[in-house]
């Protein structure tokens, strides 16, 4: 079986960090979160590396990377855009950004031919995920068995505003029953000045356990996911075209392959904590936790 190919989510604009944070300075010589979930991907036994980026970030992405990737990994490049034509949907639909994150896997679709795993640039996950998923991809993967890594979410959280998770319905065999996009998580204090983590739906503040399984979009699919996700596609963009809000979620495939039993997702545990930068003030945060990681010998002080 061919090695498995990471695909790196790093077409966003960062709204709420306030600058271009996929090539952002975490790690003691200047390394980016990228660098890190590459690195981890090289030793757990990856081959190929594609990043979704919009076609306007090509030149500074390929200043930053392909240099020191070169001979280590493959690299390749795959555009988001706004073109809906290239999934057969005939229209041009007015937008202030792309489609969601399941858009933009399926805009990859043509630089992937293997078993793959997606997840986000701007998340730190740590070496036991990427070696994991790694030893999924290369022995159980198949077009009706795929798995996602679950964080508990009390691992995943912001001190200083809201997360979105995909927050995971799990069975007694550690299968995934649903998974639903909560894109409004966060921490209360109560009046004691407890701390609880809760998800807002339509106004209302509903709890959420610490220990529950989130996926943080690290997923691990065949190209068969790209099939049932454009056929998704065309009926949510005819459904949600009027709402410039509106977005196609990675989370949304998986839950229907699982309720219309095409595929099995297994939820692969791990107790690692996530740590990434959604606002400007995570950053010190994640700079000292990568500094922690080098002095305790977990990554070398120069990765590349």
């Amino acid at each position: 079986m061919n090695k498995p190919t990471l695909l790196i989510l790093a077409a966003g604009m960062a709204s709420r960090y306030g600058s271009l944070k996929q090539i952002d300075a975490f790690g003691p010589h200047g390394e980016t979160i990228i660098d890190y979930s590459i690195f981890d991907a090289i030793r757990a036994g990856f081959g190929k590396v594609v990043f979704i980026i919009r076609e306007e970030f090509l030149d500074k992405m390929r200043e930053v990377f392909d240099e020191k990737l070169r001979g280590k990994i493959e690299v390749d490049y795959a555009f988001q855009s706004y073109d809906l034509t290239k999934f057969g949907i005939d229209k041009v639909i007015e937008r202030a950004k792309p489609w969601g994150t399941a858009h933009a896997v399926m805009s990859a679709k043509d630089k992937v031919n293997e078993p793959f795993c997606v997840i986000n640039a701007d998340d730190f996950y740590g070496a036991d995920s990427f070696a994991q998923m790694a030893k999924f991809l290369t022995t159980d993967v198949a077009d009706d068995t795929m798995a996602l890594m679950g964080f508990q979410v009390g691992n995943t959280m912001s001190d200083y505003g809201y997360v979105s998770r995909g927050v995971c319905e799990v069975d007694q065999n550690g299968h995934m029953i649903s998974v639903t996009e909560r894109t409004n998580i966060y921490y209360v204090t109560d009046e004691q000045g407890k701390k609880r983590i809760v998800y807002e739906e339509d106004g209302v503040q509903h709890d959420l356990d610490a220990e529950t399984r989130v996926s943080m979009n690290f997923w691990g699919f065949t190209p068969r996911i790209f099939e049932v996700a454009e056929d998704m596609f065309g009926p949510f963009v005819e459904a949600n075209g009027d709402n410039p809000k509106s977005e196609f979620f990675i989370p949304s495939v998986p839950d229907y392959m699982v309720k219309n039993d095409m595929a099995d997702f297994r939820v692969i545990p791990t107790s690692s904590k996530w740590f990434g930068v959604t606002y400007k003030e995570d950053k010190p945060i994640v700079q000292e936790s990568i500094s922690n990681l080098v002095v305790d010998g977990i990554y070398p002080e120069k990765l590349f």
